[in-house]
């Protein structure tokens, strides 16, 4: 997505809610290259439940080529003709691409003045996009930073619905164990949000 780069002042807890946004964007956005898969091997995760999938998550980095996660991530999401999973939110909610979350996704992107990055030719409604535009909003990439009502408004419309039950499947995957821990920080990461928003309205 095309950001507006200002600085801003982002609570620390914040920051890493968009860093994490972001790292599972830029997982899901394209294969790890080997420079990814040595920064993720050296990471140094906390003892929380999802500290302790970041770990396992370093620790299949450092013994994962390259050439594997890429063999994983085309089996998972290209495929001959398609992948094993469709990462888009039309597909998960409607059962077909390009429908009314896409147009419901687009008209929210133009009101937020978010644009597609030129030369993606996916659909945006794909969970990398999704989660690159959430940490988006979070830190003020967009223009401002976006209040948390307003994130929980985002995330309800388009990322809640249907994230855990991807990221599930991605877990579930036969065809990986680099993605599948990949899929486990998702799913842990979601909960936490959903949770979190939850708390919010009450």
């Amino acid at each position: 997505m095309s950001a507006v780069h200002k600085l801003h002042v982002v609570d620390p807890e914040d920051q890493a809610r968009a860093d994490l946004y972001d790292f599972l964007g830029l997982l899901l956005a394209k294969p790890a290259d080997a420079s990814l898969l040595n920064q993720i091997a050296n990471l140094k995760p906390g003892n929380s439940p999802l500290g302790q999938t970041m770990d396992t998550l370093s620790r299949l980095a450092g013994v994962t080529t390259a050439e594997t996660a890429e063999r994983e991530f085309n089996a998972l999401f290209i495929g001959l003709g398609r992948g094993e999973l469709l990462p888009f939110a039309s597909y998960y909610l409607t059962g077909f691409l390009n429908e009314k979350p896409l147009a419901k996704l687009r008209g929210e992107m133009a009101r937020r003045g978010i644009v597609r990055a030129a030369g993606k030719h996916e659909p945006e409604d794909n969970i990398a996009s999704l989660m690159e535009m959430m940490g988006g909003m979070i830190v003020g990439r967009f223009g401002t930073v976006t209040p948390l009502e307003d994130q929980k408004a985002f995330f309800d419309s388009h990322i809640g619905p249907w994230a855990i039950h991807f990221f599930t499947d991605l877990e579930g995957s036969r065809s990986s164990v680099f993605y599948a821990a990949v899929g486990t920080i998702g799913r842990q990461f979601m909960e936490i949000e959903q949770e979190a928003f939850r708390m919010l309205a009450s």
